[in-house]
């Protein structure tokens, strides 16, 4: 665009061709677009303000009790605005610390949260999404098993999460075993009847489940490191505010993803895949891990104190490509829980889990609903039977602005319920239910 024609001639003359359209000699003619292109016409600001506000007018902005993963937090305002700032948002990788300090510094921050979040003593620059830190977390304890090449995942792991991990190990040649649960928890005796063959690399469990369920790993670490095989605990960062961490269950990896942490559903995305593990481990973790240290003036600083993996260091030996716009959303993490305080982090489990009970109770007081998994604990997300078409009460409540629950089959519904969830937007959903 910037190039006069006296400029495109000098070009041209220069590698010997008469036109541009020399330059695309070898591309066969029936492959080039010869009409004009469908670009609409310029406008002017007010213009292009309008078209986007017609725009987004077609969007419907609905009351979502739907969860598996991703759920509708709050996030403050002042989030978006912090991150929208130049020096964030167009910011590259940290390679030179000189320069880099402030980036290094979130960077570090986050990894600080997280790890306190997780209870384990070291994490990454993060990952991109969850799914792929868990398929991280296989890798890590394959690398550390040594000479076992089989990862078993308990069946109440997010399905996406398990569809990836199952990617990933196919192409690494890692074998991954889905062991089915029993009554919406994990086998622990079909699980560790896999451990104990002896070519078990480790395992993954998931805490809260993709029921919502609450499961109690009590026992299953020792049992695991028993037969010489590692656990990583795939968990809800948000959740992990009121329930056991991974480390205090005894886990040698925890991983998850961050969406949790008030970030948008988005259709998906972007969202943050998190890693944690022990020292032991921490050579095995992909990505970057910032560390402190003292610069020559003896004051702190940040640098890059670990990135083995890192495909510009070991390329033919990393398995992962974590890039800055990463970075990006462990600064969301790191103002989020910051701006939340460790108050406000369990403030938004009270009034999710509070909510969630409040539909629940009121789901079976209807008698159109019955608990799918009777006395299992949950958080913010259950599963409810139901005779109604699930299909149907869901096409109905989309009608009145509702997303609804999950339709599971076969009569399976699940419910998510979060701090933004009021009782009067429960009652509704309720009150739109077939008499």
């Amino acid at each position: 665009m910037p190039h006069t024609d006296a400029d495109i001639r000098r070009m041209l003359d220069k590698i010997g061709v008469d036109t541009i359209d020399d330059l695309y000699a070898d591309v066969p003619q029936e492959v080039i677009f010869r009409e004009d292109y469908e670009i609409p016409s310029a406008m002017s600001e007010i213009e292009l303000r309008k078209h986007f506000e017609r725009l987004g007018e077609k969007n419907r902005r609905l009351t979502v009790f739907g969860g598996r993963g991703v759920y509708d937090h709050y996030c403050p305002s002042v989030v978006a605005h912090l991150l929208g700032r130049s020096e964030f948002y167009t910011a590259y990788t940290p390679y030179q610390p000189e320069i880099s300090q402030g980036t290094l510094t979130y960077i570090f921050e986050y990894q600080s949260i997280i790890s306190e979040l997780t209870g384990m003593e070291a994490t990454n620059a993060s990952m991109y999404d969850g799914a792929t830190a868990a398929a991280e977390a296989m890798f890590m304890m394959v690398a550390s098993a040594k000479k076992k090449n089989r990862v078993v995942l308990s069946a109440t792991l997010l399905d996406q999460v398990i569809r990836v991990v199952r990617t990933y190990g196919k192409f690494h040649g890692v074998e991954v075993t889905v062991v089915p649960d029993k009554d919406g928890v994990s086998d622990f005796a079909a699980i560790m009847a896999e451990v104990e063959k002896g070519d078990v690399a480790g395992v993954i469990v998931p805490t809260p489940n993709k029921y919502g369920i609450i499961e109690d790993y009590t026992g299953w670490a020792d049992a695991i490191h028993a037969a010489k095989g590692y656990m990583a605990v795939y968990s809800d960062p948000s959740a992990l505010a009121v329930l056991r961490t991974p480390a205090e269950w005894g886990a040698d990896v925890a991983c998850g993803d961050g969406q949790t942490l008030g970030m948008p559903m988005s259709f998906g995305g972007p969202y943050l895949g998190f890693i944690s593990c022990g020292k032991g481990m921490l050579r095995k973790m992909p990505g970057r891990v910032v560390g402190a240290t003292k610069d020559a003036d003896g004051k702190r600083a940040f640098v890059l104190t670990l990135q083995a993996r890192e495909q510009h260091i070991r390329r033919e030996k990393a398995t992962s490509n974590i890039c800055s716009n990463q970075s990006l959303m462990a600064l969301y993490a790191t103002i989020y829980v910051a701006l939340m305080g460790k108050e406000g982090m369990v403030d938004v489990n009270r009034l999710s889990c509070d909510g969630a009970h409040y539909l629940y109770d009121r789901l079976v007081a209807t008698g159109k609903f019955e608990p799918a998994f009777l006395g299992k604990p949950f958080l913010k997300e259950f599963v409810m039977k139901t005779s109604l078409d699930v299909k149907a009460l869901n096409s109905r409540l989309l009608d009145n602005g509702i997303m609804g629950g999950l339709d599971l089959g076969d009569g399976l519904v699940e419910f998510a319920v979060t701090e933004k969830r009021t009782k009067e937007e429960i009652d509704r959903l309720i009150d739109l239910l077939p008499a």
